[in-house]
């Protein structure tokens, strides 16, 4: 009985040290996920910096573009009026060029 007695005891402490192993590597195990996790919020984090300084920029573009093409349009504008009014000039300087000849 005392031999049964002692072969159980072994035996609990040799699944002891198993879990103890056991135990051991699982910590390792978290410690190195916890690194990861670590890692993937620092990459997270310079991502969304990165998407929020190309937002900005994406939009000082597009203000960029819209005061572009309001200057355009301006220009354009200015260019008809300029126009109409060599168009004008050029008819008061050749006005028999409108009127029929005789």
């Amino acid at each position: 009985m005392l031999d049964e007695l002692a072969d159980s005891v072994s035996g609990v402490k040799e699944s002891v040290s198993e879990l103890r192993e056991s135990v051991s590597e699982l910590r390792e195990s978290v410690s190195e996920v916890k690194d990861s996790v670590e890692g993937l919020q620092l990459t997270a984090q310079a991502l969304l910096q990165i998407a929020a300084q190309q937002q900005q920029e994406n939009e000082a573009r597009q203000a960029e573009i819209v005061e572009i093409r309001q200057r355009q349009e301006e220009s354009d504008k200015r260019f008809e009026v300029l126009l109409s009014e060599v168009r004008h000039l050029i008819r008061q300087i050749k006005p028999d060029d409108h009127q029929p000849q005789s």
